[in-house]
């Protein structure tokens, strides 16, 4: 009889919030020009930004916002305020990647504000927790 050493590795811990979140946040005011916004989101390359009053979040705006103004004609005229998710779902920096991941799947949404202490320090986007999945993968043919 021939035994079979199995070795166990230890697993590591799941990542949190805190450890993939983007720190660089834009942020733009409620009463934003819906083009203003959209240019900035364009420049910075973000598909979402944190509509603030001073700290306190008042909500989010994402490019498939921008789209449903666009797709009604109603974009020159309209504000931040006219197409944003108002008191959006938000997630602390201590919670873990597969919370995040959780809200965002049954939410349907792919940007999660992260607040801590009632301040908004970062948001995470479901890319953010692909990358945690994928650990740095190659694509086919790199």
């Amino acid at each position: 009889m021939r035994l079979i050493r199995v070795r166990r590795y230890a697993r590591p811990a799941m990542a949190t919030v805190a450890d993939i979140m983007t720190r660089g946040l834009l942020s733009v005011a409620s009463d934003a020009t819906l083009p203003a916004a959209a240019a900035e989101m364009t420049a910075r390359r973000v598909g979402a930004v944190v509509v603030l009053d001073g700290d306190a979040i008042l909500g989010i705006l994402t490019e498939r916002d921008v789209l449903r103004a666009v797709a009604e004609g109603r974009v020159d005229r309209s504000t931040v305020a006219d197409w944003m998710t108002r008191h959006p779902e938000t997630i602390e920096p201590s919670e873990s990647t597969g919370t995040a991941a959780t809200l965002m799947i049954h939410g349907g949404f792919r940007h999660l504000p992260v607040v801590d202490g009632g301040k908004v320090v970062g948001i995470v986007s479901i890319r953010d927790l692909m990358r945690v999945v994928l650990d740095d993968a190659a694509p086919r043919g790199v």
